[in-house]
């Protein structure tokens, strides 16, 4: 049964480094919040522009961003696409100004963004970008045509499975299975990049089939696996929140680790923030 909506229903920002980064990390959080009505915007910090082997770096951010529009499309909420350089994207004063600006314009609840230990640059450059704007948001002089907020807010980064030099602590577990189909159906529109990039890039581009269905299978069985690797790396947590049974029986999970520097996430903001399928 869904929750009632809220009286002050809670506010999603998700900043990631390229288009296809929220979708594929935290698909189902997301889907959770605008199956319940709440605002969701996403935001690829760069273009897009360098994850290909075929197309140009010229035509392929206009591909990306209209892909990344048609996940907008389809889930109902604000998917934008900035103009850095994709593979390039350095943790600059203007990106971090450009940040500052867009957390107090949206007034976001809950950030979701990437942990800066990450194997790419560009990801870890936009943990950090965050992690300089979470406290700088309520500085009035910092960025100051635009006005400061009172209080950052809740900054969760988004679940990997790396573990050096730190694995990801998990703060927040969300069984996402019942979302599956959805994150699926969020990813079929990045085509360029889960049809042919990130196959070619991962040596499988052979297994890719022709068929528009049968993409669509192989995609749901190549996902799979990294999701259920998510659920298998924080089953003991699954357990302690979700109880032995169902913690164990969860197949496909999301797991969140709250930054220390921005705003704490108490008890009415843990019930606020993450609906009663996550804990």
């Amino acid at each position: 049964m869904k929750d009632m909506m809220p009286t002050n229903p809670p506010r999603m920002l998700v900043l990631g480094a390229h288009p296809d980064d929220a979708e594929f990390h935290s698909g189902g959080l997301i889907s959770i919040y605008r199956e319940r009505g709440y605002a969701v915007k996403i935001i690829s910090v760069t273009n897009g522009g360098a994850g290909h082997h075929q197309r140009s770096a010229e035509e392929l951010p206009a591909i990306r961003t209209q892909e990344a529009a048609a996940v907008g499309q389809l889930i109902g909420a604000d998917y934008e696409v900035w103009e850095y350089p994709d593979g390039g994207l350095q943790p600059t004063l203007e990106v971090r100004h450009r940040i500052i600006r867009e957390i107090r314009t949206y007034a976001p609840d809950l950030v979701l963004t990437h942990r800066l230990n990450d194997y790419h640059p560009d990801h870890r450059a936009v943990g950090q970008l965050v992690q300089d704007a979470s406290y700088l948001v309520t500085v009035p002089l910092v960025a100051s045509d635009t006005t400061s907020l009172r209080k950052d807010p809740v900054v969760a980064y988004m679940p990997d499975l790396f573990t050096k030099p730190n694995p990801l602590t998990p703060d927040i577990v969300v069984d996402t299975t019942d979302y599956f189909d959805r994150i699926i159906a969020m990813l079929d529109c990045h085509r360029s990049q889960v049809y042919e990039w990130l196959p070619y890039n991962g040596g499988v581009i052979d297994q890719v089939p022709a068929d528009d269905e049968a993409r669509r299978k192989w995609l749901a069985s190549w996902f799979s696996q990294r999701a259920r690797s998510i659920a298998d790396r924080f089953r003991a947590r699954l357990v302690e929140v979700f109880g032995q049974q169902q913690g164990n029986d969860i197949e496909f999970a999301e797991a969140y680790e709250i930054s220390e520097y921005a705003s704490d996430l108490d008890d009415a903001a843990r019930e606020r923030l993450f609906p009663s399928i996550s804990q």
